[in-house]
Formats: C-alpha cells, structure tokens, sequence
C-alpha cells in the first residue's frame, strides 16, 4: 500500500514545533552563555558600594593669616562641589557632548555601543567606545583605562550596577567633579579656575561647552594649545545641546560668536610667599607623610601675612638693588645684531599685553642712541621709548669708564621704569644690574612667634634653597649678644670694664697664631661693656668669653634657642659658626619679651576636608633668661642702634634695638633687631662664601633692608616702647639709656685699674711685632 503523502497544513505544524524547538534551545543555549560569560567576566570585579561615600584625592590648601591661598598641592588638582552648585546649562552641556540618553538607559546605551562597534569593524581597530557617563564613572573609579573588549564587558556589568545603586544625579555628581580636563585639571570646578579662572557657577554658556567638548580628549581639544580643534569641539557640544532642546538657536549661535578670555591661572605657590610655602609643605609631608599632604585635601592656616611678604620681597630687592650699584658695572646683558633689535622688542610687546609696564618694575631694554654731551641713553621697552637721565648713570661711571663705554646702541640693559615720561608711552628708566649676591629675611611677631614674612634668597625660580632656615653662615659680631648676655647672668653689668688691647694666642696643635683685631684695626683701652658691644669690639667679646667661660654661653645658647653645634674655642666669640637666619632671631626674640623666648610658629590650625580640626598650634613661650638681664640687653641692643653700628637704623624713627655682624672677610652681613611688635634677622652675602666686596659689612648691606622692611611694616602703628620689668632700673647716660639689673647700679667686673694706662700701653708695645 503506497505511503500517503503528510498533508500541507500538517507539515507547517512540524515545522513550527520544530522551529520553536530549535528557537528554545537557541535561547536556552544564548541565556546559559550569557550567563557563563557574565559568571566569566564578573568574577573579582570591584564591589560598587564605595561610591556611596565619595572620597577622591583633593587638593591641600594653604592660606594666609586673613585667609588668602598661598599655596595649593596635589597630585590630582580636584576641588569637589555638590551638583546644585553646578548650573544647569553645565550639566547639560556634558550630557549633551558625552551622553545625551544618559537619564533614559541603565548604565549602557546599546545603541551607542552597536554603533561603535561598526564604526571599529569598519576602521580594523578601535576608534570609538560608545562609553555612557555611568561607564565613564565606572572606568575612572573601578577599572583601568585600556581600550579592550574584555575591559568594555566588565565594565557594562558594573555599569549596569552603579545605576541600580546610585540615583542619575549621583552618577552625574561624580562624574562632573571625577572626570579629567586637561592641564592639570580634575572635575569641573578646577577646569573653571584653570581655563578661565572663574568659579564653575560663573561660567557662561560658551564657558561650559568648552569645557563639556574636552573629556574626550583634552590635549586634543585644549583651547590654550589647539585653539581652533576647541572651537570646533565647543560648536558641536552646543549643536548637540540645541539638538536636545536644552538651548534655542538664538543662545547657540550667540555662544558660538562669543570670544573666550582664557586666563591661565598662576601657580599660586610662587605668588605670594614661595619660600615660606615651601617651608611649610615639607614641614607637613614630614609630619603627616605625602600620601595625606597631597591626596587629603587638608586646609592649612599658616601665619604669614601677604603684606608683610610683599614688603619683605621690596625690601630686600631694593636692598640687594643698592649692593649691586656700588660694585663695578658688569656691562650689557648682551648686544643684538641690528637686525633682530625688531624681533626682540615685538615678542617684549606681547609680554608685556599680558603685563603692562608699571613703575618700580626691573626689565630688560634695548639702548637706541647714547647721548655724550647730555650725559644720557635713550632706549626702548617693547613698544615704549624711554630715556635714562645722567644721575641715573651716574653710579657705572665712577670708576671712570666714558659713556660710550658702559652703553652702546643695540645693546641690551636691565632696567627700572620710574615714571612715566612726558610724551604718552614714553617712560623713565635708571640703569640696574642683577646682584650677584643672595638674601635671606625671617620675620615673626614677638607676641605669639607667627613668622610674618621669610625670604630664602633673591629669586625662588632661580634658587628653591631656602637660606633662612636652610643655610648655615658665620654671624660674626650678630652673636655676641649671647656671650654678652652669658655674662649679665654671671656677675657683668653694662659698666664693667675690660682694657680693649692687643691679644695673641698661639695654637701649638695647628702651628698657627690667633691675633683678633677690632674691624677698624685700632685699640681703646679700658671700656666698659655697654660701650664695648654698641661698637661691636671684637677684643672685648673675646675676654668677655674667656671670663665667663664656654659651658656658661653653650648653657646660655641652648635656652635662648641656638640648636647648632657650637665649638669650644675662643672664635666662638667673634660668631666663627654657622648658623641659621631663623635661629638668631629666635634669640633675639628674647630680648624684648623679657626673658621669654618665643619659638617660630609657621601654622595656626590644620582641618581636614570636611573642615574637622586635625591640630590646633599653640604658641611657645619659654623662660629662658631672667626679665632683669634681657632688658639689660634690649637697652644696649638699643644702644647699638642709636649710636652704635646699627646707626642706619636709627632712621625708623621708634624704639628699636638690633646687631649687625660681618665676619672677617666681608663673606656674610648681618642685622638682627627688634621693635616691640616684630623681631626680624636678615642675612646677605654670596652662596660660594666669598668676599662680598670691599667695604661691605652688616651695617651697609643687611641693616637697611631691615630698615625698609620694618618701616613697611610699622607705618600707620603707634609708637611703643619696650617695657621694663619690676626688677630692673633705667639710668640716663648722656644721650643713652641703659638698664641694670635690680641692685646692679654702679657695681660690675672691672680689669681696669690705676695701673689700667700702663698696662694697655706695655701689652700694645710687647705685640708691635706681630
């Protein structure tokens, strides 16, 4: 019997069973591979829940005393701002640029992921990822950044947990304050500052595409190095936000013919106060290690005060201004071909755009023609004409060089703009030359020790060591204070006489001799120690030490602050050891606090991110001495500075007191000195310990930037005097004050006496021979 054929309709049926079979066991098959590969690629990926409590590296501010930055570290430049401090047409902007679905998807828009991966079929490699804010998110905290498709599948899962997790605005909070932006900038607040130096609540429209158009590719994209790709890149973030209906056509098209004013932040921690700032990072990454420093986002309330940083800086580029004037012109920076004068002065115009030319100014010239009858040069500064008069060469031809000599056409000087002239765009000029010589300056109040103002050295750029409290330099006559002070607790008053005559100590051990001299070469007899430490005798220090002994001033030393090593040997006396700026005036801080040393203080408080007190400093004030012989020698500090060889002092006008040293080769100058608000040391000299120059000592080259930072600093202040503890007594003497202690008037050591004359003459004429 023949087999009958299956009819039509039941045959489709087979069909269909067998095609739903076969689609069951297809999707049965693609479920169960799927959920190997997710089990695969899931395996060990980072927990999500850590970005509940958003703790990224932020930056460490350090402020001033009223609470200006002045310094800022990092190793990510991120400042953190909650989503409702960022404007609307921001947020817009990044989601129209990067991911314009970004609140209707899950964590991965397939669209853009198909999408992307055509595009990468069609280009043999991967150009573009197709990545959400959400994967962005993802990639920036959890998982390295390799284009893979291993990385792009762990990071869809995670992307698609972070949105179980976490609300869009907290997705969108992490990523506008997480994600890079070029030149150093993390996050949208900190590109504002970067880029356009605003907060990113004052950005504009045009301001914030900019900006959305740089995750992509921020070198690519950046404004300041690829000008036109950045307009192109901010034009497309604003069609796409005109696309999305964020903007009408009108704002879009008025934001694309909007100029942007770049204005590349400066780095604030050259600004203000770079030593001192300096200073104090290391003191903190010591402390607290550079992980915390640099990643925490620490708030660090120093104590300088910008002004008187300000004054500091006038005061000692004025001073060192003055040093270089009395040493011999070194000539031009250097002489152009005629040619390039034009190239020079145009790139100086474009500098100068960015900074106009103001009075007070040190910048470099060109000579144009030197004038021999009137005695004068004409020159030019970028796009300015100038003239520097006769007086303001006048110190380049002392030693007798002619004009034409000193200055040529086409040379190139360093100048000062005094004022402007007569003629728009003319200006005055004197002629300078850079000092060879460095400074140092540390400034504290003598109230709580807050360090005001420290200068490490003529320029930060060119040199970051810090000579206030890095630098070990002889003080030379500065340290006798603590030897004289040694000797008001052991029995000496201001009277006490010593005969200032010739000494001679041989030194079997080295085969060498020791002759001390006084720094003009001559001999006074019997003088009393008032008269001995206002002039700076050097004989009489030297027998003052070896009265009181080495263990008495080490002992002294230690309590008025000195931590240096300090050598048991007569030269001790005469300050031949080094040490630092800030310990001198630590010292000197002594003095006129009535016996209470006050230790330098470079912070108030330290809070941590959420502003919580991390550590809180307090002052320090140390009984070091009695209040009886510290105003004994504020009054003879006093002294030095009203008749002595601090003398240029005595033009601040106030009580003051202070010492100047020069050691014996004129290699370092000093002045420390003190009024009743401030204690201030400065040091100038040369980094290779070399002669500074003839004539030069601390009373010429340290004493008036003492001057002029102190008068900046005082100006406007009522006039103070030093107070007198209940335990010492003022006398008038002649022009001078002098204080004793309690029981001390008229009573002291004396080595002079009715033999005093002759004894001076036969030990002067036992010495002629030497």
């Amino acid at each position: 019997m023949a087999r009958r054929k299956p009819e039509p309709a039941g045959l489709i049926r087979r069909l269909f069973k067998i095609a739903v079979y076969l689609t069951v066991v297809v999707i049965a098959a693609g479920l169960a591979a799927a959920a190997a590969a997710y089990y695969y690629f899931a395996q060990d990926l980072p927990p999500t829940d850590a970005l509940k409590n958003y703790r990224p590296k932020t930056v460490t501010f350090f402020y001033s005393d009223d609470g200006r930055v002045i310094g800022e570290f990092s190793q990510e430049r991120r400042i953190v701002v909650p989503l409702a401090k960022i404007p609307e047409h921001v947020k817009q902007a990044f989601i129209s640029a990067e991911d314009s679905n970004f609140y209707q998807h899950q964590g991965v828009d397939f669209f853009s992921i198909v999408r992307a991966f055509i595009k990468n079929l069609e280009a043999g490699r991967i150009v573009q990822g197709g990545s959400t804010i959400t994967q962005q998110v993802t990639r920036s905290f959890l998982l390295s950044p390799e284009k893979t498709y291993t990385r792009k599948i762990r990071e869809a899962i995670l992307a698609f947990r972070i949105d179980r997790n976490l609300t869009k605005d907290e997705i969108l909070y992490l990523y506008l304050n997480q994600t890079y932006l070029g030149h150093g900038a993390y996050g949208v607040e900190s590109a504002a500052q970067v880029y356009f130096d605003k907060h990113v609540n004052q950005l504009t429209l045009a301001e914030a595409a900019q900006l959305a158009g740089l995750p992509q590719a921020p070198t690519r994209f950046s404004p300041f190095t690829n000008p036109e790709e950045a307009r192109r890149r901010k034009n497309y973030t604003l069609h796409r936000m005109l696309e999305e209906g964020y903007i009408s056509r009108e704002q879009a098209e008025a934001a694309k013919e909007e100029k942007l004013h770049l204005e590349e932040r400066p780095n604030v921690n050259l600004s203000h106060a770079a030593y001192f700032t300096e200073h104090v990072r290391r003191l903190l990454e010591e402390k607290y290690g550079p992980e915390r420093l640099y990643n925490d986002g620490l708030k660090v309330y120093t104590t300088v005060n910008i002004e008187s940083q300000i004054a500091a800086e006038k005061a000692v580029a004025k001073g060192l201004q003055e040093f270089a004037k009395r040493r011999e012109y070194a000539g031009p920076i250097m002489k152009l071909p005629p040619d390039k004068v034009e190239e020079f002065l145009k790139k100086q115009e474009a500098a100068l755009a960015e900074e106009p030319l103001t009075a007070g100014r040190l910048i470099e010239a060109v000579a144009t023609a030197v004038d021999v009858k009137t005695g004068t040069v004409r020159v030019r500064v970028g796009r300015h004409s100038g003239l520097i008069p006769k007086k303001e060469l006048q110190w380049a031809l002392t030693r007798g060089s002619p004009l034409p000599k000193i200055v040529a056409p086409n040379d190139v000087i360093l100048v000062q703009a005094l004022a402007p002239g007569q003629e728009p765009g003319a200006w005055l000029f004197s002629l300078e030359q850079k000092p060879q010589v460095q400074a140092a300056l540390f400034s504290q109040d003598l109230k709580d020790g807050a360090v005001k103002a420290m200068i490490g050295g003529r320029d930060f750029k060119e040199s970051q060591f810090n000579r206030a409290v890095q630098s070990r330099r002889l003080p030379g006559s500065a340290f006798k204070p603590i030897i004289y002070t040694a000797a008001m607790d052991n029995g000496f008053t201001p009277g006490s006489v010593l005969i200032d005559s010739p000494l001679v100590y041989d030194d079997f051990a080295h085969g060498r001799r020791w002759k001390p001299t006084n720094f003009d070469q001559k001999f006074y007899g019997p003088t009393d120690l008032y008269t001995g430490l206002t002039n700076s005798r050097n004989i009489l220090a030297v027998k003052l030490y070896i009265r009181v002994g080495y263990q008495a001033v080490l002992k002294t030393a230690r309590a008025l602050g000195i931590t240096s090593p300090l050598p048991d040997n007569l030269s001790l006396a005469l300050g031949a050891q080094g040490l630092a700026l800030s310990e001198l005036v630590t010292a000197y801080s002594t003095f006129p606090n009535l016996g209470e040393r006050v230790d330098p203080m470079f912070m108030y408080r330290i809070e941590d991110r959420d502003g919580q007190l991390i550590e809180e400093i307090k002052p320090s004030r140390v009984r070091a001495i009695s209040s009886g012989t510290a105003c004994v020698i504020t009054y003879m500090l006093m002294g030095v500075v009203s008749q002595g060889t601090g003398v240029r002092v005595r033009a601040l006008g106030r009580p003051c007191g202070g010492k100047t040293g020069t050691t014996t080769n004129g290699e370092d100058a000093w002045f420390v000195g003190f009024t009743p608000e401030f204690v201030t040391g400065v040091w100038v000299g040369l980094d290779e310990m070399k002669r500074m120059g003839f004539g030069e000592s601390g009373g010429r080259a340290a004493a008036p930037i003492f001057l002029y930072y102190m008068e900046s600093i005082l100006k406007g202040r009522p006039i103070r005097d030093f107070p007198v503890p209940p335990d010492a007594t003022i006398v008038n003497n002649g022009s001078a004050q002098i204080c004793y202690k309690e029981g001390t008037v008229g009573t002291g050591y004396s080595e002079a006496g009715t033999t005093a004359g002759e004894d001076f003459l036969k030990s002067d004429l036992e010495d002629k021979e030497f």
